[in-house]
């Protein structure tokens, strides 16, 4: 088995973040529960906007997140999603590339524009996320580039992708090709509502073709339909190599056949808005364990820059990441 030229390819959603402040009162207007995330159609997506407040706009998407957390800390990492080739879809190439993650899914020509999400923050900073999935429908199998695949020591696979079916068979070959070089895939389950829609196929993917998962509290309870997150963490130990699992400012657990590890919060210096913090989490710890780093040293770079990015408004860091973990000595 050659070596791998690159740390992480990741593959899901290319959205653009539309990010604005909102108050309880207004959630309850539209209608939303807050801290999920919903799936609109185009008309409800630019309703919703017209009613917003001001927002920042940057490009998104969860393991676009994660991608560009791995870039900060040093990683070597490729992106595969579909834009639409309109202006959003020009700033979310540009971003992506600018910040040196590898990013060479054609452009549709045609059909729904680049996506987008609109996330509601609200004063305690969780963040109510609305999805208009667009262009991001139209990635198949043939964007992946199976070479790519074999090059990175890990696929990680955005549970979000599961929606679109089209874009369910590029996840499963990107899991084929992954495997059959000796690489290692990750899934992340991405929020309890999309467990919820595939709870079968995730337990199916999880015995039989995932190597790493993430998930958080929520999302780990539903998927074993349990509400005791002891039990959970027992069920899923010995159905991948590896289960990180997040628990807000609980900290993580990581879980492995013969390990167990608990990993306490990173504290922020504000806590400001939680979007990203999941998607940053997996960064550090993609980034430690394709360095090799033990299962404790993984889940503490996960939660410093999980730390990192709820300490300000949007979910992509600010700060070096990779200086960060040079002074806490996890470099």
């Amino acid at each position: 088995m050659t070596s791998p030229a690159l740390d992480v390819v990741g593959i899901g959603n290319a959205i653009v973040d539309v990010i604005a402040h909102a108050d309880d009162a207004f959630l309850a207007r539209q209608g939303l529960v807050k801290g999920t995330m919903t799936l609109i159609d185009e008309r409800r997506a630019e309703a919703l906007y017209a009613e917003m407040g001001p927002g920042i706009e940057s490009s998104g998407g969860s393991a676009g997140n994660t991608m560009a957390g791995l870039a900060s800390l040093g990683g070597r990492g490729a992106y595969v999603g579909k834009v639409r080739d309109d202006q959003l879809g020009a700033v979310f190439r540009h971003d992506i590339t600018a910040i040196g993650v590898r990013f060479s899914t054609p452009a549709a020509t045609s059909g729904p524009s680049t996506a987008r999400c609109l996330i509601l923050v609200t004063p305690d900073a969780q963040r109510t996320m609305n999805t208009y999935l667009g262009a991001s429908v139209a990635l198949g199998p043939e964007d992946i580039d199976e070479a790519e695949i074999a090059a990175a020591q890990v696929t990680y696979l955005e549970g979000y992708l599961f929606d679109p079916p089209h874009a369910k068979e590029a996840f499963r070959k990107a899991a084929r090709a992954a495997h059959a070089a000796g690489r290692k895939v990750a899934l992340t389950l991405s929020d309890p509502f999309c467990v919820e829609r595939h709870r079968a196929e995730f337990r199916e993917l999880l015995q039989n073709h995932v190597d790493l998962l993430f998930a958080n509290e929520a999302e780990i309870l539903s998927l074993f339909e349990t509400e005791s997150f002891a039990e959970a963490a027992r069920q899923v130990r010995g159905m991948c190599e590896v289960a990180a699992l997040t628990r807000s400012e609980k900290g993580s657990v990581v879980v492995a056949a013969h390990e167990t590890h608990e990993i306490p919060a990173a504290k922020p210096e504000k806590l400001v808005d939680t979007t990203g913090a999941g998607d940053l989490y997996a960064s550090g710890f993609l980034y430690g364990f394709t360095r090799g780093r033990d299962l404790a040293v993984c889940g503490r770079l996960g939660s410093l820059c999980a730390a990192e990015v709820i300490s300000h408004f949007g979910a992509r860091p600010e700060a070096p990441l990779a200086r960060l973990a040079a002074d806490a000595g996890l470099a």
